[in-house]
């Protein structure tokens, strides 16, 4: 009888392990496979063609020395700051707002989530529109009898970047909304009435009490928009495809267009690796953040 359960047990086992292979084998080959590749390319003197050379940290170097790779990481730190702490605060109001059980909130929880279920490009050319001198919010301002009105943010190199961050805010908000209320709903109401009987302020209790309980929403929000941000491209080639000049210029704009356009596979899969570096320098730390306090709560 036993042996019967088990065979079964192993047999079942087996099927399901059977199940998952090519899944297994796509992300081994698929993913790691080119993953390594594209670093070991890194490492060689790849033009249009890869080659099997090797010229050390040669990419490197040249990378760093490129004026437009400096300006795509400056540009990347700013949109990344702005972006991540609008969007944190932005997407916890929101959630705190729905939250009081307003009227209509399944419709405010639409609104508010339905950009993010837009592509980055749709965004773009959202924005694009509205913040085109010629066929948005200027035009139609001059059309109405403001005739000095200015709003020429994707045309303008001192506040493009910020016609950017206020596409991806728009975008992205609308997830960290969903997380923290998510989180929010999972709130002992008991914690509440306690508070309310010590007299405490909701501003403090949500700053004290309830944020500190909602980290792991928190930590998950965060990295989503970190990565997002990090890959970003779609938004900028719709919006202002890198320009003017190179004011608005990415990363992952600059390895396309080494990749596609000037035939530099050496140089664009150097870049790469760098992002894939800091996408590590992120991930890795959340993950062990979270594996030790897990382990440690077992314990």
């Amino acid at each position: 009888m036993h042996a019967a359960a088990f065979t079964r047990h192993i047999r079942r086992n087996l099927l399901a392990y059977i199940a998952l292979l090519p899944m297994a084998i796509v992300v081994i080959f698929a993913y790691l496979g080119t993953m390594l590749w594209s670093v070991r390319l890194s490492f060689s003197s790849s033009r249009l063609l890869p080659k099997d050379d090797f010229v050390g940290f040669a990419q490197y170097t040249r990378l760093f020395e490129t004026s437009r790779w400096i300006t795509s990481l400056e540009n990347l730190a700013i949109i990344a700051f702005f972006f991540l702490l609008i969007c944190f605060v932005l997407g916890t109001l929101l959630a705190i707002f729905i939250d009081q059980n307003v009227r209509a909130e399944s419709l405010f929880r639409t609104v508010f989530l339905y950009p993010y279920a837009m592509s980055f490009v749709v965004a773009g050319l959202i924005w694009q529109w509205i913040l085109n001198p010629d066929l948005g919010i200027q035009a139609t301002m001059r059309d109405l009898g403001f005739p000095n009105f200015v709003l020429d943010w994707t045309v303008n190199p001192h506040t493009v970047l910020y016609a950017i961050i206020l596409a991806t805010v728009w975008h992205g908000s609308g997830l960290v909304m969903a997380l923290i209320l998510a989180g929010l709903r999972g709130i002992d109401t008991q914690i509440w009435s306690a508070t309310r009987i010590d007299g405490i302020p909701p501003w403090r209790v949500y700053l004290s009490i309830v944020l500190p309980m909602l980290r792991p929403m928190i930590i998950t929000s965060l990295v989503l928009l970190s990565i997002s941000i990090v890959k970003m491209y779609d938004v900028v080639v719709a919006m202002t495809n890198g320009g003017p000049g190179t004011a608005s210029e990415v990363p992952a704009k600059f390895i396309m267009d080494n990749l596609f356009e000037r035939a530099n596979i050496g140089l664009a899969t150097a870049a790469s690796t760098v992002l894939l570096i800091t996408v590590l320098l992120i991930m890795v730390p959340v993950l062990y953040s979270q594996y030790f306090r897990k382990n440690g709560r077992a314990s």
